[in-house]
């Protein structure tokens, strides 16, 4: 018997220190130790990229629709002017209705961590990205 309890000690310990994986982006599809959120955010320059990272990412099906929650953190010590957009893909990585989700303007306070939240415009969504690039420090004026 007690050799049965030394066996089984350290089998129950291990089984115990194993956790459930966090939700990935895509479906309900767990996510393993090695899945890197950064896969999802796409910016349009390596600096801004520096100064944002994804922190958590969850997603569900909502009457076919797919909904996502992510946390996008900023790394940066100061407030950036930013604007987003979620591209969504279907299950061969094409694009779906490609330009027809609309940018949304967001200010990234220092180091703040905020959520943001979409729903899937077409029910064959199984993938997607979250585009944000900064919005402009200058107004261009062109003159005829």
């Amino acid at each position: 018997m007690r050799k049965l309890v030394l066996i089984a000690l350290p089998l129950l310990m291990l089984y115990g220190c194993a956790s459930e994986p966090d939700t990935a982006g895509i479906g309900t599809d767990p996510m393993t130790q090695g899945d890197n959120y950064q896969d999802y955010l796409k910016v349009n320059n390596p600096e801004l990229g520096k100064r944002l990272k994804i922190t958590d990412v969850k997603s569900r099906k909502t009457n076919e629709f797919l909904e996502v929650n992510l946390q996008l953190l900023s790394t940066y010590d100061k407030t950036q002017n930013l604007q987003y957009q979620f591209y969504w893909y279907d299950a061969d990585g094409f694009v779906i209705e490609p330009g027809k989700t609309p940018w949304k303007a967001i200010a990234l306070h220092g180091q703040q961590n905020l959520t943001l939240r979409a729903m899937a415009p077409v029910k064959n969504v199984d993938k997607f990205s979250l585009y944000v690039r900064e919005v402009p420090k200058e107004v261009y004026k062109f003159e005829d």
